[in-house]
């Protein structure tokens, strides 16, 4: 059944958004970005990010976590999980528990626009 799928059933995702409820470490699912461009330009800000290997510990849980999931049910891969916090519109991110990096407010911006839908 493989040879049916195309390259392009590998590469269509969509990012699963999870927003922290309360001031628990509980979390609710809060949207889900299906368009390709907005998932590709997250894609491009996390992966070009100057991340930094480090464990953080943080004062307050995430504000936000999200993952990258292939549309195609077929295709299983292990999801990246990314944990962000909003600061002033600046926005910080763990990626895995062992990567810290915090974006610059372009890139901060163009995210909170895209995942959290403010401006």
């Amino acid at each position: 059944m493989t040879g049916c799928l195309s390259v392009q059933d590998y590469d269509e995702q969509y990012i699963k958004i999870q927003k922290r409820i309360a001031n628990d470490n509980n979390y609710e699912d809060f949207k889900e970005i299906v368009d390709n461009e907005q998932v590709q330009t997250v894609k491009r800000i996390v992966d070009n990010a100057d991340w930094e290997k480090a464990k953080v510990e943080m004062d307050r849980p995430p504000d936000y976590q999200f993952k990258f999931q292939f549309k195609n049910p077929n295709f299983e891969a292990k999801a990246v999980p990314y944990q962000l916090w909003v600061n002033n519109h600046i926005l910080s991110l763990v990626r895995s528990n062992d990567a810290y990096v915090q974006l610059d407010k372009e890139d901060s911006e163009t995210l909170l626009e895209m995942i959290v839908e403010e401006n």
